[in-house]
């Protein structure tokens, strides 16, 4: 799969924040990774390309100033 959006709260400790967009094409998936690569995820499968955004924009929420990398 490959990253087609990389959001990142800007954080660089335990309250680091990233959110990933990825698809492989056909199927796409929403990630949701807390206290950075070490840390807990989420990964959630979405029908097409428009749920991969509404869910990864739920899951930034509104608490950071998001950065897209």
């Amino acid at each position: 799969m490959r990253v087609e959006h990389h959001w990142w709260n800007g954080d660089v400790r335990v309250a680091r924040r990233d959110v990933y967009v990825r698809t492989d094409g056909e199927q796409w998936e929403v990630e949701a990774q807390m206290g950075g690569p070490l840390g807990k995820s989420k990964v959630q499968q979405c029908p097409g390309k428009a749920s991969a955004l509404i869910l990864a924009d739920a899951w930034r929420g509104p608490r950071w100033q998001w950065r897209e990398i």
